[in-house]
């Protein structure tokens, strides 16, 4: 084996194990764990693309697995099918525009929470410590709800100037 296979192969091995420790916080924050590997393999690919088979192949998971885990990447919007011409096997991508950013700016996420904590609280007593906490809890969902469109155009602004950078 040539130092330049032996090279790519090792950066290749470092990536995916960075990609899965990543993963794995993805996970423990909540994140489904194969669609966060999937989406994690999917980042770290070259182009931002792979087919279900180098999908099966990268992850050391079944077929089963990984069109689960894509079907629900494609669900939240982090990812869309490719039809290749001339061949029956999809690719899987990355949006191009900013999915992460998209995915946030469209998200009811702290809104649900609010709604559902605020539902919690009402079935507490009346003034209680328990109720207090959980109606702060609702408080603080409904204040990030209010602060992400602007802290992704803040974002925005700091990645364009970021790009002049480079």
């Amino acid at each position: 084996m040539s130092t330049d296979i032996g090279a790519s192969l090792r950066t290749t091995e470092l990536t995916a194990a960075a990609a899965e420790r990543t993963a794995a916080a993805f996970a423990a924050a909540g994140f489904p764990k194969m669609p966060a590997r999937t989406l994690l393999a999917l980042v770290s690919s070259e182009h931002g693309s792979l087919t279900a088979a180098e999908l099966s192949e990268r992850l050391g998971a079944s077929a089963a697995a990984v069109s689960g885990a894509v079907r629900y990447l494609q669900t939240v919007g982090f990812v869309h099918r490719v039809s290749q011409p001339g061949s029956r096997r999809d690719l899987y991508a990355l949006h191009t525009d900013e999915w992460y950013v998209v995915s946030m700016r469209n998200s009811p996420v702290y809104e649900k929470l609010a709604a559902l904590t605020d539902a919690t609280a009402e079935t507490l007593p009346e003034g209680s410590a328990a109720r207090v906490r959980v109606a702060e809890m609702a408080r603080f969902y409904r204040f990030l709800n209010s602060r992400m469109p602007g802290l992704l155009d803040d974002w925005e602004r700091e990645r364009e100037a970021g790009s002049d950078h480079h």
